[in-house]
């Protein structure tokens, strides 16, 4: 039989080699090298950009509104039962050795160094960084990042650089009033739990506070709003695979902001213990 061009002449078929474990790794390591880069590179021009011209300031007060006004209740809410919380975990230990007058101590301790800043980040970075995420996937999947490029506008100038400055500066004001309210959600509970003064709570919250604690506390929210802020940016300007690679984008930047504001953490402790040693 003549053979022809629809005719199959074997049955040997080339089959794809399966990639190695040690390739897998290596792509994925190389994957996470240039999203490493990409992020440094979008963090870096996100804050040259403030050094020259031009500036959107209404954008910037668009975002403080969002990210201040926006998360100010949640932070309020968190604070108050988050200080209350605190009084009667560190007060049922301190009635054991009749020295209840030390709540506001560590009360006050806690909340400036530690757990105002750290919990005023991971609840920013669950609203503010997610919204940008979607904000910025939606608007690239729609090709209005490309759109703004052909305009000759820059897409980091507009809408990485106003986001990045308004979350900085509205999330120490943001631990500043969850300090507050925790302190004063302790006050409450001190008093009605454990009898203790509402003056000598706050005498003591008061003056056990120092210079070095104050300024870890604002190093530490300046840092976490820095991290939430461009992650959220770069997930956004990343987004693969239309509307469901925005929410993957939307659900990524919650997930990694979050983890390095608690790893960032860690070396900022350190740090700030160090330099007030050094330094104050």
């Amino acid at each position: 039989m003549a053979d022809t061009p629809l005719q199959v002449t074997g049955s040997h078929t080339k089959q794809e080699e399966a990639p190695s474990i040690v390739e897998v790794l290596e792509d994925a390591a190389k994957r996470g090298v240039a999203a490493v880069q990409d992020y440094s590179l979008l963090s870096f021009r996100s804050l040259a950009n403030l050094a020259t011209s031009p500036h959107y300031f209404q954008d910037t007060l668009d975002q403080m509104d969002d990210v201040g006004v926006g998360s100010l209740p949640i932070i309020l809410l968190s604070g108050f039962f988050i200080g209350g919380v605190m009084v009667l975990q560190t007060g049922a230990q301190f009635v054991r050795f009749g020295q209840t007058s030390l709540t506001g101590d560590v009360v006050s301790l806690a909340l400036v160094r530690e757990l105002g800043p750290a919990i005023t980040g991971l609840l920013t970075a669950g609203r503010c960084s997610s919204g940008m995420a979607s904000e910025l996937g939606s608007m690239l999947v729609t090709e209005q990042v490309d759109a703004m490029r052909a305009m000759g506008t820059d897409p980091s100038r507009k809408l990485v650089t106003p986001r990045v400055l308004a979350t900085m500066l509205m999330v120490p004001l943001l631990t500043a009033m969850m300090v507050f309210v925790g302190l004063l959600g302790g006050c409450v509970a001190s008093v009605f739990s454990l009898q203790l003064s509402a003056v000598e709570f706050w005498r003591r919250a008061v003056d056990i506070l120092e210079f070095p604690d104050l300024m870890q506390g604002f190093i530490k929210s300046l840092a976490f709003a820095f991290i939430l802020a461009t992650v959220g940016c770069y997930k956004g300007l990343t987004v693969r695979g239309g509307t469901q690679g925005v929410g993957r984008a939307t659900t990524q930047a919650v997930v990694i902001s979050s983890v390095l504001i608690i790893v960032a953490d860690l070396f900022l402790t350190k740090l700030s213990l160090y330099l007030s040693n050094k330094i104050f």
